[in-house]
């Protein structure tokens, strides 16, 4: 594939995402307008999304590409195999624990992180609570997700971790046509754009999964382990998540303090 062929495929991808997204957002404001839902809905969702730009975008897979292509220079594709099942193997526990340890906290995050100007609202607390338990799964699909399309990159196979998140957009806008040809109530609404978020994240997942294994490395299951593999990961890894996490804890802040005006 040549350079401008790589570029168009991702540009491509990036602009059809940018594009949704545009109209994704115009839909929402006319579907929930800047009523309780609304508010609920966008404190829910900044949720998962903090922790995705750990994960998912921000140090983890900075660390992870450039050893994973590392791996597939020194000894192959069996070796990059074994790597990124460690690496898995790690990650998918780790994740799995976190998303069960903040589902039975939630209402306490909520409550004294997220959004805590909705604890004296009526009904807003216990929707934002709701609505972030459905979608704090989100995070586990597309971290695992990110990880698969850093893996397509390096293997120069772009199509497909170009175009998996053009599916969020497209989902979120049939759940928002579908709801405005029901006549749904802004609640119905959020409640479905947040099951719609999840479902989201199973979609770009399932696509990027299905690609690694169409270009030659299928990734199965290990016992999480620190290997040496692993342990160089987390090295590299840790100074760009402080650095990273600062800016992070900023938008968990200000989404906090947001809460808390009429």
């Amino acid at each position: 594939m040549s350079l401008v062929k790589k570029f168009a495929t991702v540009a491509s991808g990036t602009l059809m995402s940018r594009a949704l997204g545009f109209g994704r957002e115009m839909l929402m404001a006319a579907a929930l307008g800047t009523g309780p839902i609304a508010d609920a809905f966008n404190a829910a969702f900044q949720f998962p999304n903090t922790f995705r730009r750990l994960f998912a975008e921000g140090a983890f897979n900075a660390a992870f590409v450039p050893l994973f292509a590392k791996e597939i220079e020194t000894h192959g594709t069996d070796g990059a195999k074994r790597f990124s099942e460690e690496v898995f193997g790690v990650l998918f526990t780790a994740l799995l624990a976190l998303t069960i340890a903040m589902e039975l906290a939630m209402p306490l995050i909520v409550r004294y992180l997220v959004a805590p100007g909705f604890a004296d609202t009526p009904g807003k607390f216990e929707t934002t609570v709701a609505l972030a338990t459905v979608m704090f799964p989100y995070l586990i699909c597309m971290s695992l997700g990110a990880m698969m399309a850093g893996m397509l990159n390096s293997l120069r196979r772009y199509f497909a971790a170009a175009v998996a998140p053009v599916f969020l957009n497209v989902i979120l806008i049939a759940v928002l046509a579908y709801a405005w040809y029901k006549g749904s109530d802004a609640r119905t609404v959020g409640f479905g754009l947040a099951w719609g978020v999840l479902a989201a994240g199973l979609v770009q997942l399932a696509i990027v999964w299905a690609a690694v294994r169409h270009a030659g490395i299928s990734i199965g299951f290990r016992r999480p382990k620190m290997t040496p593999n692993v342990k160089r990961l987390l090295i590299l890894a840790l100074p760009a998540a402080i650095t990273g996490g600062i800016t992070q804890i900023n938008q968990l802040i200000g989404t906090a303090i947001a809460s808390a005006q009429d």
